[in-house]
């Protein structure tokens, strides 16, 4: 049988795992440098943490996991009966007791409320792991992938919103990814359809309005109409969309919401909070990406309640490469009540397709090789005493090896430096161990300088 692996998973090579590694510790540096803190969660959880928190969407899409022992044998009697398989999931279901994480903030929650005694609020934690979704496989969809969050909980400022848009700019400017930051608030969208007399469908209208990008404003009707939307309240939460869209600056867009929304209290809300973003950024941002408020973000998920954050590459097709929010009471699901967080995800895999996609690897200048210097030899008196001179430069902190085989000529060692894109070697003669002086040489320039081992470690430093 030809190996394979399943869909919507991938195998990463050295080359692009060194480019996965540079991702993961621009952000890691980034999220350390305004005071997050590393935690890790398991990949399982019980199946009851994670059900009810993405909407019903989210939920069909949750790994679960088949028990062992007693409950497989239920399950495997259940296989043998006459049922519909509508009935066979329900009662299959009954058997599971655990499933693979969906996200990071949901793990985050259940973490924070059965280790409130031991953490210090506000508490900010970045979490880097990888995450399952039972997604159908497309371009830049996969069903096993990393998630990069970093979060804050127990504060209800602003000044975190305000962290998370430096943190998405520092962050993306040192990948060197031009990009667009979406921004709205959840409370504008809640105040829309009290304003419109659907307070009752706000879930319907914030996933709806979440695929008017994708799908356009007719398809998204037509779903409106599927959850009993009135025909009026279409019509309004239309011309609302419509009067902001071809507005091109945030603060006229808002402007123009606060006519709309006069009348709700909780929209108004919403509305100064996204004002108080802007205004505060407005000053402090690198210009590496474009910040626009956008009405129709809504991020699927049922737990986001203010701000919401969405960012997409300016320059490559592809979804959303980092999204996120305020969530006032995550944790009240699991006991802890009033504890208001914020936070953001970034998707690594759509990041590193992007950046493969443009070539920014090589701009960055990263090579395949985590080795600095290699060490070639003539024989196996000179491999031996390449030992010792590897263990000086590895003290220091310069990546070394030591071709291994004395079997082969010094032209082959060179074409496996080359191959392995190793920049330095080090060649190891007779006379190089008569002198102490050794060849180093330049295997993109070509150029050879003898120099002792001291002058060697000031150079590859």
């Amino acid at each position: 049988m030809k190996p394979s692996i399943p869909k919507g998973t991938r195998d990463f090579s050295p080359t692009e795992m060194v480019r996965r590694n540079f991702i993961f510790k621009t952000i890691r540096e980034v999220f350390e440098k305004y005071g997050y803190q590393p935690i890790e969660t398991p990949a399982m959880e019980n199946l009851e943490t994670l059900t009810g928190k993405y909407g019903d969407e989210g939920d069909k899409l949750i790994f679960k996991i088949l028990p062992r022992g007693e409950k497989l044998t239920k399950i495997g009697g259940l296989l043998n009966t006459k049922v519909s398989f509508a009935d066979l999931f329900t009662k299959t279901t009954e058997y599971l007791d655990e499933a693979l994480r969906y996200d990071l903030t949901v793990p985050f929650a259940r973490y924070v409320v059965q280790h409130q005694n031991e953490i210090t609020f506000p508490f900010k934690r970045y979490q880097i792991q990888p995450v399952w979704r039972a997604d159908k496989p497309q371009k830049g969809r996969y069903r096993e992938f990393y998630q990069c969050d970093a979060d804050v909980i127990g504060s209800n400022s602003l000044l975190n919103e305000v962290e998370i848009v430096q943190i998405i700019d520092e962050v993306f400017r040192q990948l060197k990814l031009r990009t667009i930051v979406k921004i709205n608030n959840r409370k504008i969208l809640q105040g829309i359809a009290e304003i419109i007399g659907a307070s009752d469908k706000m879930i319907d209208i914030t996933i709806a309005l979440d695929k008017l990008d994708k799908i356009g404003w007719e398809l998204v009707e037509q779903e409106l109409k599927t959850k009993n939307l009135s025909s009026d309240s279409i019509i309004s939460l239309h011309e609302i969309a419509l009067s902001i869209k071809n507005e091109k600056f945030p603060e006229h867009k808002l402007s123009l919401l606060k006519n709309h929304l006069q009348d709700s209290g909780i929209g108004l809300k919403g509305i100064e909070e996204v004002e108080y973003i802007f205004n505060t950024v407005k000053n402090i941002r690198h210009e590496s990406s474009i910040l626009e408020f956008d009405l129709t973000l809504a991020r699927g998920l049922n737990y986001y309640t203010g701000a919401i954050f969405e960012v997409k590459a300016n320059d490559v097709q592809m979804g959303s490469i980092c999204g996120g929010g305020r969530y006032d009471d995550l944790t009240g699901i699991f006991g802890l009540s009033n504890v208001s967080g914020v936070g953001i995800s970034f998707g690594i895999d759509r990041i590193f397709d992007v950046m493969n996609e443009l070539n920014l690897f090589d701009s960055i200048g990263l090579t395949a090789s985590t080795t600095k210097v290699m060490l070639a030899h003539f024989g196996e008196e000179e491999r031996n005493y390449c030992i010792g001179i590897a263990s000086q430069l590895r003290s220091v902190g310069i990546n070394t090896e030591i071709y291994p085989d004395i079997t082969k000529k010094i032209s082959k060692q060179f074409d496996y430096a080359n191959k392995k894109q190793i920049p330095f070697v080090i060649v190891i003669g007779g006379d190089e161990i008569k002198t102490g002086e050794l060849t180093l040489k330049n295997m993109t320039s070509g150029e050879q300088t003898k120099m002792k081992v001291d002058e060697i470690i000031l150079k590859l430093k």
